[in-house]
């Protein structure tokens, strides 16, 4: 007979054993269906139609004005679409609250970082597990079991998180503060908190952003590691083409809300509609100009 349950101590893990799993690769993990949203007048997202799936990397692209991280806002629930359906893991998520949503197993990182400038690396990631865990705060503060408990899982799963970066957050750097990392190791550290939320769809909004040629090189392997690895499905937002072509198992290009091109990275690439939004001309209007 097992012993009885002591006060202040539950039985399962701090974090959803069922999370950190993008699904079975070919199975839709992410769905919108004609998704539309105006502010006022303006018409920022077009009845757009964009599916991730198990293990996949779907990078969007489009230029600045796009509607790009408006749909990573419709995604994890900042804004409510005008109409359209969301659907995650085949359950509707939009108008749900986003750290509802963000418990069913999306997690994103920013174009400007979030990161706890004076905690420290490690403090970072774990605050990212905080809406899973069930210690109360009386509890915390009593040092009671659950609290301990959780406290040392939180603690195990952060170093577990932080091991995969390498030596860029290597182990000497976890009691560092934030602040005194290099800018491409806060970029790390953002994506290491996301992934301490154990999502099982990813979204990265910029990853690359301001990094040089080595250190854009090293995300572009990271994000492909991240989906091999931790079995996570992506949706990367990226203006740096040598990212996208060197991750994406598909590639989206928005345009003023509207998708303009799907498929893979070189066929949307050479798309006329692509080239023009970019451009502002198709490829035989450039050509005929030189």
């Amino acid at each position: 007979m097992s012993a009885p349950e002591r006060p202040g101590e539950a039985a399962g893990p701090a974090v959803p054993p069922d999370a950190g799993h993008g699904g079975p690769p070919g199975a839709p993990v992410l769905n919108l269906d004609r998704i539309s949203l105006s502010f006022g007048g303006l018409r920022a997202l077009s009845e757009l139609d964009l599916h991730v799936d198990g293990q996949e990397i779907v990078s969007l692209i489009g230029p600045n004005g796009a509607g790009k991280t408006t749909v990573f806002n419709v995604i994890t629930g900042v804004y409510q679409p005008s109409s359209g359906d969301v659907r995650f893991a085949g359950q509707p998520i939009a108008g749900k609250l986003q750290h509802s949503i963000a418990r069913m197993g999306i997690a994103r990182t920013f174009q400007s970082l979030r990161l706890f400038l004076n905690m420290s690396v490690i403090e970072n990631v774990m605050a990212a597990t905080y809406g899973a865990t069930k210690a109360t705060p009386l509890e915390s503060i009593l040092r009671l079991p659950r609290a301990r408990r959780e406290e040392r899982e939180v603690r195990a799963l952060a170093e577990d998180v932080l091991s995969f970066f390498g030596q860029r957050l290597a182990g000497y750097r976890w009691d560092e503060p934030a602040y005194s990392l290099s800018y491409a190791n806060r970029r790390r550290l953002e994506i290491a908190r996301a992934l301490a939320a154990r999502p099982r769809l990813l979204l990265l909004d910029e990853p690359a952003a301001g990094m040089n040629p080595a250190e854009t090189h090293e995300i572009t392997e990271l994000i492909g590691r991240l989906r091999d690895e931790r079995d996570v499905a992506i949706l990367v937002i990226e203006h740096d083409m040598h990212v996208v072509a060197g991750c994406s198992d598909r590639v989206v290009a928005l345009d003023h809300g509207v998708k303009i091109a799907e498929g893979g990275f070189d066929q949307v690439a050479s798309h006329p509609a692509v080239v023009e939004a970019y451009m502002g001309h198709d490829p035989e209007a450039l050509a005929e100009a030189e």
